[in-house]
């Protein structure tokens, strides 16, 4: 479903990405893991066309994304969970969520779906988003992500900062989403969390990958870790 080849990107004379490659195939989760700095938010702003590439081909279902705008390539089908949350500040929880609402090839992903995924939203669905916490805020990006009913969900960091009982509540919306065939990407550095949800990481190191494999593949190679990972 996404196919990235020796991508290369960066920012102004900063290069950040030297030829990374990696794909996605259909019904997959898929993780890009590494230290910070290493280049992952740069390759999914470069697959969300935030970030123009300098070299190398993406493309989505055999379509290739080069040129096509933010608001094109996610009309195809890819919704973002960004880092950082960007939730709306001044919109509601429920007009966060209407502002994105896209119906997709089966369209199942509607208010009271994603209300029924997070209670938490239904409560406070009248409240603007800037007086949610930030775990109630990670909940509305997902939340708003998936009303775009996308074929490709992108997470960065979606767990990042989030108290326990928070997190666990992202991780097992994850894994209802993995039972019910949904290809993702996603960049967390909890690998506990992800060893029941990724098929396969990706490690990145200075704009490459550098190792790709099963979780329990990275579990077994504690020097990887250590290395790559600095755990």
């Amino acid at each position: 479903m996404l196919s990235v080849r020796d991508l290369a990107a960066g920012y102004g004379h900063a290069r950040v990405l030297f030829g990374l490659s990696f794909e996605a195939r259909a019904g997959e989760v898929v993780s890009l893991i590494g230290r910070n700095g290493m280049g992952k938010t740069t390759t999914i702003r470069a697959i969300m066309g935030l970030t123009r590439p300098t070299a190398g081909e993406i493309a989505f279902d055999g379509l290739p994304l080069a040129g096509l705008a933010p608001n094109a390539i996610a009309r195809l089908g890819i919704g973002l969970v960004p880092e950082g949350r960007r939730v709306f500040p001044s919109l509601t929880v429920e007009e966060n969520l209407i502002a994105t609402a896209r119906g997709g090839s089966a369209g199942h992903w509607t208010l009271p779906r994603v209300i029924d995924l997070f209670p938490r939203l239904g409560e406070r669905r009248r409240q603007s988003a800037r007086t949610l916490s930030g775990g109630e805020q990670q909940m509305l990006a997902v939340g708003r992500a998936l009303m775009t009913n996308p074929r490709l969900l992108i997470l960065d960091e979606a767990t990042e900062g989030l108290a326990p009982l928070i997190r666990a509540e992202i991780w097992r919306c994850l894994q209802m989403l993995k039972q019910a065939g949904q290809t993702i990407v996603v960049v967390d550095k909890n690998l506990a969390e992800m060893a029941s949800l990724v098929d396969r990481h990706h490690v990145v190191e200075k704009g490459r990958i550098v190792w790709a494999g099963t979780p329990t593949a990275l579990h077994d190679d504690p020097d990887l870790a250590s290395r790559y990972l600095g755990l």
